[in-house]
């Protein structure tokens, strides 16, 4: 539903309705058909827009681990060392920074007398990302074991460190494959308008006729298969 309420992924929806009923079918009736196209493409659009906010979120959480950890071994207290991060956090991203907004909920919770183990549960949760909701386990087991906070936190943080350093050159080799599907996507209207352009009447027996409606319309779902195949070969969850 989040995709549907942005009101730029709706009308890009839309554009893109227009866009498919002018290029196959020449017509507006044609929208009234490919309407339920927006659906999915919302959906789509949405899902992207969520992913990108959650590698900008690991990433700047990433720099927050290592924040973190450098407080604590300077002897701070568990709060106080994320009352320390914040004030980096907001250095280094500016205080409407997804890392500063959340830990900002954190800080608030800690002066409102909030336990800390709660507030990065909630954090964890909020954020939907796998290694911030490991750290917030790790960090309440830690904290009611009693044990060496800092040795606990330090090998907890290196360990998740590791992996998103991993993450991330995973992301750069898929990111250009993901670059080569969007120019392939975008290649085959290209070359028709290409062709229509320099040649007015090439195209002219597809439109408004039987025969060339069905045609069209085999097409379209031959690319919109294409499209949806190459969106899953690309798509690599870690």
């Amino acid at each position: 539903m989040f995709a549907v309420r942005d009101p730029l992924i709706t009308a890009a929806g839309i554009m893109l309705v227009l866009f498919f009923s002018w290029f196959f079918y020449r017509s507006l009736f044609a929208v009234l058909i490919l309407a339920p196209l927006m659906i999915p493409f919302c959906r789509r659009m949405g899902i992207m827009k969520q992913e990108k906010k959650k590698e900008e979120l690991t990433q700047q959480f990433k720099e927050a681990l290592g924040s973190l950890i450098t407080a604590q071994r300077a002897g701070y207290s568990a709060e106080n060392s994320f009352r320390e991060t914040y004030r980096e956090m907001e250095m280094l991203y500016g205080s409407t920074s997804a890392i500063c907004r959340e830990l900002l909920i954190v800080v608030r919770g800690m002066d409102a007398g909030i336990s800390i183990e709660i507030l990065m549960t909630e954090f964890g949760e909020r954020s939907d990302i796998a290694d911030i909701r490991e750290f917030a386990a790790t960090f309440s087991i830690a904290r009611k074991s009693g044990g060496n906070m800092v040795e606990i936190m330090s090998r907890t943080v290196s360990l998740l460190q590791d992996r998103m350093d991993v993450e991330s050159e995973i992301n750069v080799l898929v990111s250009a494959k993901k670059m080569e599907q969007k120019i392939m996507d975008v290649v085959p209207f290209a070359i028709v308008l290409y062709i229509g352009a320099t040649s007015e009447d090439f195209f002219a027996p597809l439109y408004h006729n039987v025969t060339g409606i069905v045609v069209m319309s085999v097409c379209l779902a031959i690319y919109l298969a294409a499209y949806a195949l190459s969106e899953k070969i690309v798509s690599i969850n870690i």
